[in-house]
């Protein structure tokens, strides 16, 4: 029997579904006389909210598009917790002490810390992104040194994980991997440690401290920063352990343009010399930025110590925490030696104003 399309029917369904969010989301469908009732949920639709509109476009970049797919939601069903009832009888507690947010964190850093990144062939089940995280176990065995190379992947013919080492070891010798040049807050960020006397390890200087000790009366102050973002120079400003980056300098030095030769930002840019104020000036800033970093450094060492007294429980992720910090503070000290030095040279000889002394590699 066809469903009822004239004013009386729409009048009973809208009757119905009066009377079922009367009762919590639940209703009786109204079905033709000669059909049973039957008892359904409501969904409703939650579509519009950001979280969802968010998801959906992720989901279409990786190519799964579905233009079935709707978020929903259930009110007072229960839906949902499925797998919980599921799992309920494999475990002696409950579930929700054993699957909590804390256990969801510790399951992400322990997969994110021991990952490695493959090419799989293309398959109809699997994403189609390029790379694909995998497990590799016993990998993470392998200890990090950043003064060895070697090559590692997945060989399709034994179809293993292998790694092979370009640097020579001795018999019993323990072999090293490199994780890549990575500063110390990227391995203790992906790897969960810190690596001493690291030679990439580095100092970070943010945009708010890049301008921390400019005037704010500098009319020209929004165009200089304009500029430094267009051409990518307010990201990845660093001290290191032969002192401020070739990047940080070229910054810092078209912060400190004169209003006079601001019209040269081009040749700032491509690091040419342009006044003998504009270098000592950038120089002066340059110092002042890393005696501030050796002071929030020795501040924050301070804090972690007292903490380690404080939470016994946590003293080992305070240590790691403890050790990241004192590596940072050395590459300071090194930096701030080298700019005392770079500007003693400097002022001691003037004429060198077309080769000036240079520091920073990077």
């Amino acid at each position: 029997m066809q469903k009822g399309r004239g004013r009386t029917s729409r009048i009973r369904r809208r009757k119905c579904l009066r009377s079922s969010k009367s009762r919590g989301g639940w209703h009786q469908t109204c079905n033709p006389p000669s059909q049973p009732w039957v008892v359904t949920g409501i969904s409703v639709n939650e579509s519009y909210k950001s979280e969802f509109i968010e998801l959906k476009k992720w989901l279409k970049d990786r190519k799964f598009e579905d233009r079935n797919l709707t978020p929903a939601h259930f009110p007072g069903t229960g839906r949902g917790l499925m797998s919980r009832s599921v799992l309920r009888p494999l475990f002696a507690e409950s579930i929700d002490n054993i699957f909590s947010y804390s256990a969801f964190l510790w399951a992400w850093c322990t997969v994110n810390t021991r990952a490695v990144y493959l090419r799989p062939r293309k398959q109809e089940c699997l994403s189609a992104e390029p790379d694909t995280c995998a497990l590799a176990p016993y990998l993470d065995l392998l200890n990090h040194s950043p003064h060895v190379q070697v090559e590692a992947a997945f060989n399709e013919k034994s179809r293993c994980y292998e790694i092979r080492t370009a640097s020579g070891c001795r018999k019993h010798e323990e072999v090293f991997i490199c994780y890549g040049p990575h500063d110390n807050q990227r391995l203790l960020l992906e790897y969960g440690f810190v690596s001493l006397c690291n030679p990439h390890t580095c100092v970070y200087v943010s945009r708010d401290m890049l301008v921390k000790y400019l005037s704010s009366a500098d009319k020209q102050m929004t165009k200089k920063i304009s500029i430094l973002k267009d051409h990518g120079f307010l990201e990845n400003l660093t001290f290191g352990w032969d002192g401020p980056s070739w990047r940080l300098l070229i910054a810092l030095k078209l912060l400190c343009l004169e209003p006079e030769k601001f019209t040269c930002w081009k040749k700032v840019l491509l690091g040419e010399v342009i006044s003998d104020a504009n270098e000592k000036t950038s120089l002066d800033l340059a110092q002042k930025i890393c005696h501030h970093l050796l002071e929030e450094s020795s501040m924050v060492l301070q804090r972690v110590s007292h903490m380690k007294d404080e939470k016994v429980s946590l003293i080992s992720q305070l240590s790691l925490v403890e050790t990241l910090w004192r590596e940072e503070l050395k590459v300071l000290q090194a930096s701030a030696e080298i700019l005392a030095s770079v500007h003693t040279t400097y002022l001691a000889s003037p004429e060198c104003l077309g080769s000036p002394p240079m520091v920073g590699v990077t």
